[in-house]
């Protein structure tokens, strides 16, 4: 075993997460012994009573019900895409009320933290004159947005809906993976798992008392009406803005405008009028008080932003700047997204609450620090590198999988232009289980909580999405690198 106990500044982690050879990983749903969890023993007692040609079965009638209902995604890249389901696996995942509990205390304070990270550095900036973090890595970061330089979105939230991606390496810990706060994506498949669940094992539901998720939707739009402009109305109108139909997630937008009431417009349907923003309609214009994107900051204005841009409405931003339109999310979050910055989340937590962290983040090596780097291009091959602006499972490296070619390629990066990436050690994820090779298995699972934020505070439904990795000793569960998805259970009392 090679000590990698450093911090990015190379002093020893108070603790430090091992990398071995033969690495242990944290199941569950069993015990060291073999034993079942007591979380799990319902669960694993209807397991063992069924053949495993049931849940083939219902596997398969799952998949048709996606294809059906057109829960798709495409892959950005390929010669020939095409719209493919998320595999979706019929055995969930369970999370006890204690867990659960301590989960969402961690992800209150992680969400409060980047509201006020980006309240400050699009304001007053006290961050970097406490030096905290080095001002060019905020001002020299493609994701910062100087156009949005104090300009305070209503009641202060820059980031109304934010997706925390977290991963569980023992009974008691969980680490922030990373943080989703741009336009984080994945809540439909969260509510139409459960849907899928409900409707192929009622039996299931029958025997366990489950945390429901469906009041997401009602809390989503309580959110977005509540950072409404002043001056709204006591109906504030909110729509939906998608790039359009060859959008990765826009089966997404899709399902939240039909289950939200709310329109599903592009750029080409608004228009900007004396500093307000309206929608194109049968009837006329109609004032929009709230737009909730899924465009990404380049193309939201052609003003402003990208004059290319065919996405976006013109002069959107001189009515943001003026409030009269409000944005979840707020222009610039896409900041928080870096993985650079992610490295400084406890120090902000507790410069911007006076608090200690709840929440881990997993150890990371920035290799723009010269002592960072040495330890990175020494123990490459048993590290994850990642670029800071990376995303979906792209542009990363696993030492322990890689061959030596792969990690000379990396190595050769990281020389040239080593503020483009973090390093971290090769996590232990969690194991929970899955039907897979027409046995039930264990495999690695991270989990995207989704965090609602608005005037009258934060909210969040018990459960998420549970993404799985479903290749045999494959740690990557992102859908683009062969992962799937597989219903949360929050148990009531358990």
């Amino acid at each position: 075993m090679r000590d990698l106990r450093f911090t990015a500044t190379g002093k020893r982690a108070e603790a430090p997460i091992s990398v071995t050879e033969t690495p242990v990983f944290f199941d569950e749903m069993r015990l060291s012994n073999g034993k079942c969890r007591d979380a799990y023993g319902r669960l694993d007692n209807w397991m063992s009573g069924i053949d495993p040609e049931f849940l083939l079965k219902r596997q398969k009638e799952a998949e048709l019900l996606f294809r059906r209902i057109g829960i798709t995604f495409a892959v950005y890249g390929e010669t020939t895409p095409q719209e493919r389901i998320i595999p979706f696996d019929v055995i969930p995942r369970l999370i006890t009320a204690p867990e659960w509990g301590k989960l969402t205390a961690g992800l209150e304070q992680r969400v409060r933290t980047l509201n006020a990270f980006l309240s400050d550095i699009y304001g007053p900036a006290e961050v970097l004159r406490a030096g905290i973090v080095p001002p060019d890595l905020i001002y020299q970061n493609p994701a910062f947005r100087p156009e949005a330089k104090n300009i305070a979105p209503p009641g202060g939230v820059y980031v109304p809906i934010a997706g925390i991606d977290v991963v569980r390496v023992d009974a008691d810990t969980f680490y922030v993976l990373e943080d989703n706060v741009r336009t984080p994506s994945g809540v439909s498949y969260m509510l139409e798992n459960r849907e899928t669940m409900m409707r192929l094992f009622p039996e299931l539901f029958e025997n366990h008392s489950i945390a429901p998720v469906d009041s997401y939707i009602d809390r989503l739009l309580a959110t977005l009406k509540s950072i409404a402009p002043d001056g709204s109305g006591a109906n504030p109108e909110v729509v939906i803005l998608t790039p359009g139909p060859l959008n990765s997630a826009y089966y997404e937008h899709t399902f939240l405008a039909d289950k939200l009431g709310v329109e599903l417009v592009e750029g080409i349907d608004l228009f900007v009028r004396e500093g307000f923003v309206y929608m194109r309609t049968t009837e006329g214009p109609r004032r929009v008080d709230v737009i909730y994107r899924r465009v990404d900051d380049d193309f939201m204005d052609p003003l402003t932003f990208r004059a290319e841009s065919v996405l976006g409405v013109p002069g959107l931003m001189s009515a943001y700047r003026a409030g009269n339109v409000s944005l979840a999310n707020a222009i610039g979050t896409g900041i928080a997204d870096d993985k650079a910055i992610y490295t400084y989340m406890p120090d902000f937590v507790r410069f911007y609450l006076g608090e200690e962290p709840i929440l881990k983040n997993v150890p990371t090596w920035r290799c723009r620090e010269e002592d960072a780097r040495i330890h990175v291009l020494e123990n490459i091959g048993d590290l994850v590198v990642k670029e800071v602006d990376g995303s979906g499972g792209y542009g990363m490296l696993i030492g322990p999988k890689a061959d030596e070619e792969e990690i000379e390629t990396f190595r050769a990066r990281i020389r040239a232009a080593p503020a483009k990436y973090i390093a971290q050690p090769t996590l232990s994820l969690s194991t929970c289980p899955t039907l897979a090779n027409n046995a039930i298995q264990p495999r690695h699972v991270d989990l995207r909580p989704f965090v609602l934020t608005g005037s009258k505070g934060i909210s969040i439904v018990p459960g998420g999405l549970t993404r799985v990795a479903l290749r045999e000793g494959s740690l990557v569960v992102n859908s683009s690198q062969g992962g799937g998805t597989k219903d949360t259970w929050v148990l009531h009392g358990g």
